[in-house]
């Protein structure tokens, strides 16, 4: 734990919290800046700054949880899908976002939202040669 680290003052109670989940490796509380209502951050109480830096078998419990909240989540908001994904933008410790979308854009970058509802641009295509490179070179980097 770093006592400077707010995800891990919040998993040690040291912090409040509006918690749905927690067990001894784990806590899920709700988002106080939620992209949705419902917008849920699963957290290891165990310091980790970057998702890649998981341990598999935490990894696996943190996705297993997502999954249940997920189930949730679509009950109590009559949503068809749920998103989960990673982030570690303005908190350095690894956190799960669990959000129930209730429109397709709800987790699409700032970026690409339009100043009218419910539209947004797409993203620019990279030529075919670019893509058939990066391609390459992810394959190769693991």
């Amino acid at each position: 734990m770093s006592s400077s680290c707010l995800f891990c003052r919040i998993a040690a109670g040291d912090l409040p919290a509006y918690r749905v989940y927690e067990d001894g490796r784990i806590v899920a509380f709700l988002d106080l800046h939620p992209i949705r209502e419902g917008h849920t951050l699963i957290v290891p109480r165990q310091h980790h700054r970057w998702f890649e830096d998981l341990p598999a078998d935490l990894a696996s419990e943190i996705t297993h949880l997502a999954q249940r909240i997920a189930r949730g989540l679509k009950a109590l908001y009559r949503v068809d899908r749920v998103a989960m994904f990673y982030t570690g933008t303005h908190v350095p410790h690894v956190h799960a976002h669990v959000v129930p979308m209730h429109d397709v854009h709800d987790v699409t970058s700032q970026a690409y939202l339009s100043d009218e509802p419910g539209r947004f641009a797409v993203p620019p295509a990279l030529p075919e040669a670019d893509m058939a490179r990066t391609a390459a070179q992810l394959r190769g980097s693991f």
